[in-house]
């Protein structure tokens, strides 16, 4: 998408912005679009505003940007063309599209890094036309609001640099939809274990390869580097899967310090707390030498996996919510650290189950490679038998 910027610009240097508090670097912006229904426009454009030492502006296409049948909605940089070679902004940001009902509110975030030739970033797909009808007019105004937190690069905090209050909404926002994508993964995973069991011939036949190789091989095939996985994680959630909101990989980085033994989630003073042992499930994996590896024998863990029930969803999803969608006073200290733990429960299932699917591939295929050349080598023996 190409914009269009025009105004004045109050650059800060980066420098000067990562001495910055998060809430320092942390803005709303509320656009309120009128007689949306007579809108003839290709294109639209909010006025510009500041957060964090930068100029954005919002940018709507009522009848879709490339697409059909959809609102696009982008955030970008105010006269990107006139900053100093080699600028860049690193935000984190939410548009929604406000609904009389706020829980009905649509809401889309993701993480970006602004620069020279990505100064705009947003959904083409943002929302269907249709659905436009069902309370998010008002008046025959259609109301849109950004959150931006511009973020400090700092590598022992990955997304937790956000101003607190913003991402206690996130959480309450899209901690149901979290677990929607946790648990679709893990009962796929599961599924294919089962199908996989429940065939005797085929489980007695994976059995016996496995027992028949060498310890030296097993152990080889019972673990893999962390860094070689989670890079697959990176490509099936935020690739294949288009997963656009960090706290999908939020909670995978809470779930990965919690394999490590490591303090995982925060409360709103920033004191450091573990999951207890009961909340914990029985391992899988565990980590040794940013290595990945199953905590027993992959038959055991394959069937374990495969049986064991799949804890229910929580029927939470966003509550307490105020006229403008945010969430009030009354969502409580026990409330964010439950739903942080949540998270983090959510992140820890879905990267063992990820981690024992990966290493079961890597046995399933050299399975089926010793299966393909039994079947190569039985019409020689058979001629050799004549």
């Amino acid at each position: 998408m190409e914009s269009i910027a025009n105004g004045h610009h109050s650059q800060l240097s980066g420098e000067a912005v990562a001495e910055w508090k998060p809430s320092e670097l942390y803005g709303k912006h509320t656009w309120k679009i009128q007689k949306f229904s007579q809108l003839n426009k290709r294109q639209l454009r909010s006025n510009a505003f500041e957060v964090g030492g930068y100029k954005w502006y919002v940018v709507l296409y009522p009848q879709g940007c490339d697409v059909s049948n959809h609102l696009s909605l982008f955030l970008c940089v105010e006269n990107h063309d006139k900053l100093l070679p080699g600028w860049s902004h690193f935000a984190q940001f939410t548009i929604s599209v406000v609904n009389k009902d706020p829980k009905k509110s649509k809401y889309s975030d993701t993480l970006h890094r602004f620069w020279e030739k990505e100064n705009d970033w947003g959904w083409k797909k943002f929302m269907e036309l249709s659905k436009v009808s069902d309370g998010f007019i008002d008046d025959d105004t259609l109301t849109i609001k950004a959150q931006i937190q511009v973020l400090r690069e700092r590598a022992d905090r990955p997304f937790r640099g956000l101003d607190s209050q913003y991402r206690r909404e996130l959480v309450r926002v899209y901690l149901t939809n979290i677990e929607q994508i946790s648990k679709r993964f893990v009962e796929e995973r599961k599924s294919k274990l089962r199908k996989l069991i429940e065939d005797r011939a085929r489980w007695s036949s994976f059995r016996d390869f496995w027992l028949g190789i060498g310890q030296s091989a097993r152990r080889h095939m019972s673990r893999e580097k962390t860094d070689a996985i989670l890079g697959v994680v990176v490509k099936h959630f935020f690739i294949e899967k288009e997963v656009t909101s960090t706290l999908m990989m939020d909670s995978l980085y809470s779930g990965l310090k919690a394999l490590e033994g490591h303090t995982h989630t925060k409360c709103k003073k920033g004191k450091a707390k573990l999951l207890d042992a009961e909340e914990m499930p029985a391992p899988i994996v565990h980590i040794e030498n940013d290595t990945f590896v199953l905590v027993d024998d992959v038959l055991l863990l394959l069937e374990r996996a495969a049986m064991e029930p799949i804890p229910p969803k929580e029927e939470k999803g966003p509550q307490n919510c105020t006229t403008d969608g945010s969430f009030g006073e009354d969502y409580s200290k026990d409330s964010i650290e439950h739903d942080e733990r949540r998270l983090t429960e959510l992140g820890h299932r879905t990267l063992e189950m990820f981690v024992l699917d990966h290493l079961f591939s890597k046995v399933e295929l050299a399975f089926q490679e010793a299966v393909a050349l039994k079947r190569q080598e039985e019409p020689i023996r058979e001629e050799e038998a004549a």
